[in-house]
């Protein structure tokens, strides 16, 4: 209870204040919280995350129809089509070993560049391929946690076992790569930390590389859309500071359905065009083939192909011819034949309708005596 003298006393000094300044105090409204910084979210790995990696596309629409739109995702690489808008950037390496990565110290200019919360790794595919053993990618994958945390301790990382591989020119990789995801889940129990937890996200069980992808190593659509399921509960969790529960993370039991459709075709196995047809009115296309990045006895490189005419294609195809000494091993985005030196390459299901102006994208891996050229690609639209 206020005493008189104290009211009295009050009251005289609210008297003298002008009349404005106490409608101002009564009437203006509480201040709103300031907006917080969206969390910044990098998907790091290979081509199976960033070329074009359609299941971030479908991930982050979900995010945002259920109401995390404070989310950014980042990366140095920005987005590769997809059919629908969404934040693409990514750190998705085509062709990548996580073994160079680690190597060569790539990740901490990346991280600088692009200074994640949040990082969504699957990787280790290629590495695979390269029947490199489960211990080494494991030391990889420490030393980039390492890294993640020297850029950011509060890093919470989220680790996916890979999806399956069949690719007809590796009858091993099946197994290989249950191998390597079998000790993922104790690597990640004696790495997590309470300031930066590591969480695995099974990507493996369920997935199946006849109808999850089209080459049985690459996701499509249903593989994308099968991805997105997994990944979402732990990136909401982790959005939130939470460690999801229930996630599955036994390791595989079974092998991965193989499939038939070869990435590369073998060299020397002959393969009929179609009849050359001219295009229809209005399409176009160029192609530029560039190197980009080789070591002693190999290389990677890419192709452009760039939509030059006034409709839009509904396919193309491009062809070169390899200088001596070179052949290709492996190939995403694409669907890659060789006889010989001769060499054409199809658009892929998802790749080929291109507005003018827009441009695709396909990688490989090749071979090489002395060093790697780049021959002068032809595209035909249709």
């Amino acid at each position: 209870m206020l005493r008189r003298p104290f009211l009295s006393a009050l009251l005289a000094a609210l008297a003298a204040v002008p009349l404005t300044l106490l409608v101002g105090l009564v009437a203006a409204p509480a201040a709103r919280p300031a907006a917080a910084t969206p969390l910044r979210v990098m998907p790091l790995g290979d081509s199976i995350t960033g070329s074009p990696g359609c299941w971030r596309s479908i991930l982050w629409n979900r995010l945002q129809s259920t109401g995390h739109t404070d989310v950014d995702f980042v990366g140095t690489l920005g987005p590769q089509g997809c059919g629908q808008p969404y934040d693409g950037d990514n750190e998705g390496h085509g062709g990548y070993l996580v073994t160079n990565v680690a190597n060569q110290n790539l990740l901490p200019g990346w991280l600088a560049a692009t200074r994640p919360d949040i990082v969504l790794m699957h990787f280790g595919t290629n590495d695979v391929w390269s029947n490199i053993a489960p211990a080494t990618i494991l030391t990889a994958y420490s030393k980039l946690v390492d890294q993640m945390r020297a850029s950011n301790p509060a890093m919470r990382i989220i680790v996916a076992k890979i999806i399956p591989m069949a690719p007809s020119s590796c009858a091993e990789c099946g197994q290989r790569a249950v191998a390597l995801n079998a000790v993922i889940d104790g690597w990640a129990a004696g790495r997590t930390t309470a300031a930066s937890p590591i969480v695995v996200v099974d990507q493996w069980t369920g997935f199946s590389t006849t109808t999850d992808t089209y080459d049985g190593v690459h996701p499509n659509a249903a593989g994308d859309q099968k991805m997105s399921d997994r990944w979402y509960p732990a990136l909401v969790a982790a959005l939130g500071g939470t460690t999801p529960t229930g996630s599955p993370t036994a390791s595989p039991t079974t092998s991965p359905t193989p499939t038939p459709s070869p990435t590369v075709s073998p060299t020397g196995s002959p393969t009929v065009d179609p009849p050359t047809t001219s295009p229809p009115a209005g399409v176009a296309c160029t192609a530029s083939y560039r190197i980009t990045n080789q070591w002693q006895g190999g290389h990677q490189g890419e192709v452009t192909v760039r939509s030059t005419g006034a409709a839009r294609t509904t396919g193309w195809r491009v062809t070169f011819t390899l200088p001596a000494g070179q052949q290709i091993t492996q190939t995403w985005n694409a669907e890659l034949t060789q006889t010989g030196s001769a060499v054409t390459a199809r658009n892929v299901g998802w790749n080929g309708a291109l507005a003018p102006a827009a441009e695709a994208t396909f990688g490989f891996l090749g071979t090489n005596t002395g060093t790697a050229t780049a021959p002068t690609a032809t595209c035909i639209a249709s």
